[in-house]
């Protein structure tokens, strides 16, 4: 597996347009071999360390692997206007990421407004605001 090893150098060099090429060309959403699936979040994952977030936007149109390691990204990056928008856009990824952000950041009145706003229906949603403002879970 030459490739591999040539991939995990070009990972570690932060080589990444190398890196990138060589896993996706041996990567697959949803592969019945597991190698290649695991290769596709591999990709995935390059994708979001090497900020190439167009990509990762376009791939998420259609790939939920993608849409997750992006919403995921995003919230690292702080850019919770951006997760703000893609819930409303109705990503209910991006609204449980949102949620959580708000609620570990104390802010679970605008984190219920949140999903008042863009998931008012969403039951998941609203356990995830439930058990921050539970008594037991020390956040308010």
């Amino acid at each position: 597996m030459e490739w591999f090893e040539q991939a995990r150098a070009a990972e570690q060099l932060r080589d990444w347009d190398a890196a990138i090429a060589l896993v996706g060309a041996h990567a697959e959403c949803y592969s019945t071999d597991h190698y290649m699936h695991g290769n596709h979040l591999w990709h995935m994952d390059l994708l979001a360390r090497a900020e190439r977030f167009s990509e990762l936007t376009e791939l998420a149109l259609t790939d939920v692997h993608a849409r997750r390691r992006l919403n995921r990204s995003l919230r690292d990056r702080g850019t919770e206007a951006v997760l703000r928008s893609r819930a409303k856009d109705g990503d209910r990824d991006a609204l449980y990421i949102l949620v959580r952000l708000l609620c570990e950041t104390h802010r679970a009145q605008e984190a219920h407004r949140a999903v008042q706003d863009f998931g008012p229906e969403d039951q998941y949603a609203h356990q995830i605001v439930a058990r921050f403002r539970s008594p037991s879970s020390g956040a308010q």
